[in-house]
């Protein structure tokens, strides 16, 4: 047999066994030119040794691509890497290379075989949501229900700005979930949107306080916004002004309806606006002098002619973190600037945050008030319809769900955020059911899931001296003890105390940390009478024992006291 007959019986035999692991498919007959040449006469297999791993084998007779998904099982020959071996030969064979074939080979049928069905029977079902995002506290949608009178309210005060003119410094009051930030968010947008029709120059510029909670981070993040402004604003009107200037250098005529009269007046106004440019800085957000950041904010504000909305969401937030000297100094700007007006926009949860300004920025800043009260449960349910038509597929939702999200809702104090979340996970959980609509013990389920989030976050967040004092409540209980007293709290407590080694502190202040567990709805503490023997309170659990002391445990300072038993002294009750 001469080596180009070899050739093509190695390359068949290699492209025989290539098709399925067990060997017993069909067989690849060899081409029309038995010689070992291909259909032309041209000697074509001897070539095809040289092809690389990627490449794919290919029927000698059909010239189509040969399957190779099932994993080749190597016997003998030309492996498909390409590199001719022998198994039962003497000869000395690369073994890292058989390794790579037949490694990459398995791997990729087991990762195949392991990636099928993991999320298939998920996505089998019908989907619930076409888009969830609406139900989201993010979310501004195109028509708030209940809060027309407001939002006129609002857009009565700043149409001033439309007509370049400062509005009048707004403050927003209401509870959590009353559709504040929404309103004035959608507010914003409308007045943005109108001023960029009328070509008027209007801005509105959003922070959060609970985020950006100090001055300096308020006016470095407000100076770098507007700083990002004016060097787009500069960059937009040199690319006009170099390209008049081509123009003009070709064309004096090009000049004729400009406020330019010559090409050096407008390289005059080029190399004056790389000046500007180069001049603006961006606030680092730590390290300058408040009054550098102050005035870095007051020159980019000022750069050109605008009417500027500052919308503090959560504006008590910055005034119990930083005092009101923030406040003071943007309410007060309009006197120094000389081209652009600023008005506040102040959102906050509290009525009474300010009781605490100074006298000077009360006056200033609240100008307008604005009151949003809490939704009652008609209008939560007009309110989870209007984004239930968006969020939902067609008739994913029961009858029952909406009007159950609103009533569990309107107990919250009208919260239109604990509606939306309630109305979100009901369907999250309908999804992970795999059912086709979301029912009322789905909400019910949601409810539970929800109050447990808020729970775990509460006592996650807990000083541990807090944890400590809940710590020892929850092993009472544990041990049977009903109707727990401070006393017995507070010896339970030291010995929790000395097992991980932390300052004990006196029995008064723990008296003073369960008032404050009562608060927050963690434990139910009652002052009952004794008689004689005088008052006590009566501690007990308002919250599920083994998820919380789930979450204690998680602390690694309480950790070590998972296996700890302190003593727990019985007592008799007076009554049986």
């Amino acid at each position: 047999m001469n080596g180009d007959d070899t050739d093509q019986d190695t390359t068949l035999d290699s492209q025989r066994f290539v098709d399925g692991a067990d060997g017993d498919d069909e067989q690849v007959p060899p081409s029309a030119g038995g010689d070992g040449t291909g259909p032309d006469g041209e000697g074509q297999p001897a070539d095809r040794n040289e092809e690389s791993a990627d490449d794919e084998p290919v029927d000698p007779e059909t010239g189509d691509a040969v399957d190779t998904d099932s994993g080749p099982t190597v016997r003998g020959g030309v492996g498909a890497s390409g590199v001719d071996f022998d198994p039962e030969s003497g000869d000395d064979v690369d073994s890292s290379v058989l390794d790579d074939v037949m490694l990459d080979d398995v791997g990729s049928e087991d990762t195949e075989e392991a990636s099928q069905g993991l999320f298939d029977d998920l996505l089998a079902g019908d989907p619930i949501f076409e888009n969830k995002e609406v139900l989201r506290p993010s979310y501004t949608p195109r028509k708030l229900p209940h809060r027309e009178e407001q939002i006129n309210n609002m857009a009565t005060i700043l149409v001033t700005a439309l007509r370049g003119d400062s509005p009048s410094n707004i403050l927003i009051y209401g509870k959590t979930g009353t559709g504040k930030t929404a309103s004035a968010k959608f507010v914003s947008t409308e007045l943005e949107s109108t001023s960029q029709k009328y070509e008027v120059p209007c801005e509105v510029e959003y922070i959060n306080c609970e985020v950006t909670d100090t001055q300096y981070r308020v006016l470095a993040q407000l100076a770098n916004k507007f700083v990002e402004k004016n060097e787009a604003v500069i960059d937009e009107e040199l690319d006009g002004l170099e390209d008049l200037r081509e123009r003009a250098n070709g064309d004096p005529s090009a000049l004729a309806e400009t406020e330019y009269d010559s090409v050096a007046a407008v390289e005059d106004r080029i190399e004056q606006l790389d000046e500007d440019r180069e001049s603006f800085e961006q606030v680092p957000m730590t390290g300058w002098p408040t009054d550098r950041v102050y005035s870095t904010f007051f020159d980019a504000v000022d750069y050109h002619e605008r009417v500027v909305v500052i919308m503090l969401d959560e504006i008590d937030k910055l005034v119990e973190k930083s005092g009101d000297d923030t406040l003071y100094n943007l309410s007060r700007m309009n006197s120094e600037l000389e081209r652009s007006r600023v008005s506040i926009m102040g959102i906050s949860n509290d009525l009474k945050f300010t009781d605490f300004l100074d006298p000077r920025v009360k006056s200033s800043l609240g100008e307008e008030e604005i009151v949003f009260p809490p939704y009652d449960a008609n209008q939560l349910r007009d309110i989870l319809e209007h984004r239930a038509e968006v969020a939902f597929e067609g008739d994913a939702l029961t009858d029952d769900v909406i009007p159950l999200c609103a009533a569990f809702a309107a107990q919250e104090h009208g919260d239109a955020r604990r509606a939306l979340d309630l109305l979100r996970t009901a369907g999250e959980l309908a999804e992970r059911d795999q059912t086709d609509d979301v029912d009322e013990d789905h909400v019910r389920k949601a409810q539970e899931k929800i109050e447990l989030d808020r729970v775990v976050e509460v006592v996650r967040t807990l000083p541990t001296q807090s944890k400590l004092v809940l710590f020892a409540i929850i092993m009472l209980e544990k041990n049977g003890v009903h109707n727990i007293n401070t006393g017995e709290v507070y010896n339970v407590y030291q010995r929790l105390c000395e097992e991980i080694d932390v300052d004990t502190l006196t029995q008064r202040r723990v008296t003073d940390l369960i008032s404050e567990l009562d608060m927050l709805g963690i434990v139910n503490a009652v002052v009952v009478s004794k008689g004689r023997y005088g008052r006590t309170k009566e501690i007990s659990l308002s919250v599920p024992i083994d998820e919380t002391e789930a979450v204690l445990l998680s602390d690694s300072r309480l950790s070590d006291i998972e296996d700890t038993q302190p003593f727990v002294q019985t007592r008799f009750d007076n009554e049986n």
